[in-house]
């Protein structure tokens, strides 16, 4: 009992474990958004209220504009960001998620004439919010956690975006089925609870520490050695002056926007990367299964309730499974998971379209109505965990990786940017899917799927177990060798996934330390 009660003291000072738990808490704002709106999308007086219809193609803008807010936001925030610091710009990122999220709540409550101006006023801002906290975020958490253990730290914060989905399907499906769809508060109410996050959040960012590798940005060097104490203890000495060296090599590369978009900028191609990435993340279409879940469940042949029910299961194993993301990212690298999870989404897609098929021709085909959904159930169970495994956290932290601290800023907006869009396309264009491609939905997205693995495969560097400076290193590599392809660049070194050897002080291929091994080094220790 007692090494539990001195685990539980440590984890209590220890200033990277709060950065942890508040970035968690605040990235969890993004999931609870997707799982507050897939049920209001259905309830009668929210679309009464609204003045549309549950086919309008006016539901999928009022979800999907919120994602161009935070594309705006990512912009922004990341600006605030490297002018006021990390902790400044999260929480005025905080402050405007909070003003949206009460527009929403308020919109029509007293008269519904303009009612859907306030709501998209709401849901724009709110995204914009939110799009400053998924860009700063994990940059802030990223240059605060060790090299080792950066996928871990993001992946542990990107599962408490799945318990803020959970948390928020099951608040609505809860007050749904206790009030109905005709009562106004099923859908006021699970907006609201919503303002416990930047409420709390913002009460809290105070007592964290401030980025060291900001204020050494920012001539401050007195106050990052103050920082870097206050997070890593009698290692805060070595890590200045690591910080000291890698930014006299940085100080003097300024880095706008328009440099990130130059072809012949050293940083446009890590900004490839990071589009794309956003972009393939988008095409494997689970963006569409988060906001729109119980749709998916009605293709494969479920009554509204059960299809409910099946996406409140499928959210919580979505939750429980992302635990093995945080085991293996920094077990098996970035490449691996998004090559194996990409395989996995095709197959699992391939299985949908035609196990929806079957469920849609049941009654010619003569086949009972519940074995192609039962089937398809299992499949959308395991695309899911293999989702949130393998893409789910990658393309977000590579992007905090591959940068240079004048550019990380920049590089982890553009990342926001572009999966704000991606997302707006996708969510937009999701119902328009269903009601005109029903269950073939299912082989676009298998087919987008493995396109995403085979761009991964031929261009996405390995960048876990390294420093940024070494992943940086990879694309001056990929230039003199003039080839982007990871396997000709640096004789195929970042296609591989480097670990600490067992046996000696060096990192060598990850193949040759046993996954146990690995996995097991992830495990928090208890000693």
């Amino acid at each position: 009992m007692s090494f539990l009660v001195d685990h539980a003291r440590d984890a209590y000072h220890n200033k990277q474990t709060h950065v942890v738990l508040f970035s968690s808490t605040a990235i969890a704002l993004y999931g609870y958004d997707q799982g507050m709106m897939s049920l209001i999308n259905t309830n009668y007086d929210y679309l009464h209220t609204m003045g549309i219809f549950e086919s309008s193609p006016i539901v999928g803008v009022i979800v999907a504009i919120y994602y161009l807010g935070c594309a705006v936001g990512a912009v922004i925030f990341s600006k605030l960001a490297d002018k006021f610091g990390r902790k400044r710009s999260i929480f005025l990122s905080l402050a405007a998620a909070s003003l949206g999220n009460l527009l929403m709540f308020l919109a029509g409550l007293r008269n519904t004439q303009g009612a859907l101006a306030v709501m998209l006023t709401g849901r724009v801002v709110m995204g914009i919010g939110v799009g400053g906290i998924d860009s700063v975020i994990p940059t802030y958490s990223s240059e605060l956690s060790n090299d080792e253990a950066r996928g871990k730290a993001l992946a542990q914060e990107f599962q408490s975006n799945i318990f803020g989905l959970l948390m928020a399907f099951g608040i609505n499906l809860g007050i749904t089925v206790a009030l109905g769809k005709w009562n106004q508060w099923a859908w006021r109410l699970p907006i609201i609870v919503m303002q416990v996050y930047p409420i709390l959040l913002m009460a809290f960012v105070e007592q964290l520490p401030e980025s060291p590798r900001w204020f050494i940005y920012n001539g401050r060097e007195t106050d990052a050695q103050v920082a870097l104490n206050e997070i890593y203890g009698n290692e805060g000495d070595s890590k200045l002056d690591e910080l000291l060296d890698a930014h006299e090599k940085e100080k003097d590369q300024h880095v706008g926007y328009l440099d990130m978009i130059t072809p012949s900028h050293p940083q446009f191609h890590p900004t490839v990367i990071t589009v794309m990435g956003q972009i393939n993340q988008a095409l494997t279409g689970y963006g569409a299964v988060s906001v729109y879940g119980p749709q998916i469940f009605e293709l494969l042949g479920f009554p509204v309730r059960d299809a409910e029910y099946l996406t409140l299961a499928n959210y919580t194993s979505y939750f429980l499974l992302m635990t093995v993301a945080w085991l293996l990212i920094d077990a098996l690298g970035r490449r691996k998971l998004l090559l194996q999870g990409s395989f996995l989404l095709s197959i699992s897609f391939l299985l949908l379209a035609l196990f929806g098929g079957l469920a849609k021709n049941s009654s010619k085909l003569d086949i009972p109505t519940f074995v192609p959904g039962l089937l398809g159930t299992i499949v959308l169970f395991i695309a899911t965990g293999a989702f949130g495994i393998g893409w789910l956290t990658t393309v977000w932290l590579i992007p905090t990786e591959i940068y240079p601290t004048t550019a990380r800023s920049q590089g982890t907006a553009i990342s926001v940017i572009v999966w704000g869009l991606a997302n707006f396309a996708i969510t937009f264009l999701t119902p328009v899917m269903f009601n005109n491609l029903s269950y073939f939905i299912f082989g676009i997205f298998a087919v987008s799927n493995a396109l995403a693995g085979l761009w991964t495969w031929l261009y996405l560097p390995e960048t876990g177990g390294r420093t940024f400076e070494e992943n940086q290193s990879f694309f001056a590599e990929a230039k003199e060798a003039g080839t982007w392809r990871v396997k000709k660049v640096a004789g195929g070194e970042y296609a591989v996934f480097k670990y600490p050897d067992p046996e000696g002080d060096e990192v060598v291929d990850a193949e040759r330390v046993p996954l146990l091994r690995r996995v097991e080094d992830q495990v928090p220790s208890v000693e």
